[in-house]
């Protein structure tokens, strides 16, 4: 299966509206196999959703995302997982163990929720 997650620098990025990069990777058999980045624009979140789509990459973990571009993201078919702080390499880590990414991952003052909790289909 494929993930994407939002950086800046070496963390997920904290707000997607400012987001530029995208870092797509691969996981088999809960390990991280292939990592590659794209450049996008944030203020034309269906230009993403769709390139995801024919990336064939279901899920986007970011930091704090405006309702508009989340809307328009699972809209385009893509599963969000949004609030989320830290090191990529260890939030992907995280999520490719099947880990919950909550709390240990969750952006403070924010609460948790279903979406939040979804783990890899392996």
């Amino acid at each position: 299966m494929k993930v994407a997650v939002t950086v800046w620098e070496k963390r997920v990025s904290p707000v997607f509206d400012a987001s530029r990069r995208v870092l797509i990777a691969d996981i088999e058999n809960a390990r991280i196999t292939d990592q590659s980045y794209l450049v996008f624009d944030p203020g034309l979140p269906s230009n993403l959703a769709k390139t995801l789509s024919d990336l064939e990459v279901p899920v986007l973990i970011c930091g704090a995302v405006s309702q508009v571009p989340a809307n328009t993201l699972t809209a385009g078919g893509i599963t969000l997982i949004p609030f989320i702080t830290g090191k990529v390499d260890r939030v992907l880590e995280a999520y490719a163990k099947g880990e919950s990414l909550t709390p240990g991952f969750l952006m403070p003052g924010c609460h948790g929720s279903a979406t939040l909790t979804q783990k890899p289909a392996h």
